[in-house]
């Protein structure tokens, strides 16, 4: 079992990622700077209030606690956003990772997990898009992810660093238990947001009902956080099982196969803005009152994953296959947080 510096852990899915972490006995520590992520999401993890940018803080860290691999989650994560406020995107997912990165060289640690995104593939998509289809990002959310692999791939010929960038398309639901769930402040994913409309929130809006779709909205691969935590445990466990390979003739250990993997995360099945409303609508038991609005710049049209690569070579496969049973896990963190984190 090993000890895991959890980068951006209070936040969505960092959490997730510390709870499944614990359950399969490792010891996490989290680092946050609490901008988008929440303190009770982590209970009693060991916890650092910091932000990545602070390399005294982090190099500290990965001393004081012996970090043996971090898994990355602290980024800004909003397409739209990043198409309005590129700068910021890329001070924090660049600058942030590559700072990240560097304290990681200068303590010797030398497994990297980094959540990356289905956006470096851009909207000239051929679906499934498997790791191979070529990468051009349409906006600075999906530059900035694609920067920092390409960089991983550099800081493992140099510092030996190993690393595995996993790409996941739409992150959805919440842990089965209760426990934890999706609380952002705005609101950007489409579930919780559909659920908010049905318990009497402002209607929600369809950016975009002309696409060339079968109903006219986008359509997106929703894949459950505990799934996204399942892969996460599946590379960090590829990362030490390729540190401990011995060469064939029985020599000293070397790491073998590339410096950096990437592996998408998905179900590799589309549902559409307004399928997402339906399962809503049927899981709730609430109507979701809707508004037409304006395409979001940067939207691609259709994103869906084909994950077999990481089911082949790791033996990730998702649990969560029903749209219906993501939507059920959201309701119910909804009905016992109706204000997040906060109650």
């Amino acid at each position: 079992m090993s000890t895991v510096l959890v980068t951006g852990g209070a936040g969505y899915i960092g959490s997730h990622a510390v709870k499944a972490l614990r359950a399969a006995g490792h010891k996490a520590v989290v680092l946050d700077n609490l901008s988008a992520g929440h303190r009770a999401a982590v209970g009693d993890t060991p916890f650092v209030e910091a932000d990545v940018r602070d390399s005294t803080t982090v190099r500290a860290t990965l001393r004081d606690h012996a970090i043996e691999a971090v898994m990355h989650f602290a980024a800004l994560l909003s397409v739209s956003e990043s198409v309005s406020e590129p700068s910021r995107y890329y001070e924090w997912n660049v600058r942030g990772s590559l700072a990240l990165l560097n304290a990681m060289v200068a303590e010797d640690v030398q497994r990297f997990v980094l959540s990356s995104t289905c956006a470096v593939y851009g909207d000239r998509v051929t679906p499934p898009i498997a790791e191979t289809h070529p990468t051009a990002p349409i906006n600075a959310y999906g530059e900035t992810k694609l920067t920092v692999e390409r960089a991983l791939v550099h800081y493992g010929r140099a510092y030996g660093l190993r690393s595995v960038a996993l790409r996941y398309f739409n992150a959805s639901g919440a842990d089965a238990g209760g426990d934890i769930g999706e609380d952002h402040d705005p609101e950007i994913h489409l579930i919780p947001r559909a659920i908010a409309a049905a318990c009497g929130g402002e209607p929600l809006q369809l950016f975009g009902d002309d696409y060339p779709t079968a109903d006219g909205t986008c359509e997106r691969d929703y894949v459950h956080v505990s799934d996204l935590a399942s892969g996460h445990l599946l590379a960090l466990d590829s990362l030490f099982e390729r540190a401990d390979a011995t060469a064939p003739d029985g020599e000293s250990p070397d790491p073998t196969g590339p410096v950096s993997r990437v592996f998408n995360l998905g179900t590799g099945r589309p549902h559409s803005v307004r399928e997402v409303v339906e399962s809503v609508d049927r899981v709730t038991g609430l109507p979701v009152p809707t508004l037409p609005a304006p395409r979001r710049p940067g939207d691609p049209a259709v994103l869906f994953a084909s994950a077999e690569r990481i089911a082949s070579e790791l033996g990730w496969r998702p649990q969560y296959t029903s749209l219906d049973d993501i939507v059920e896990t959201a309701w119910r963190w909804h009905q016992s947080h109706p204000h997040g984190f906060g109650g």
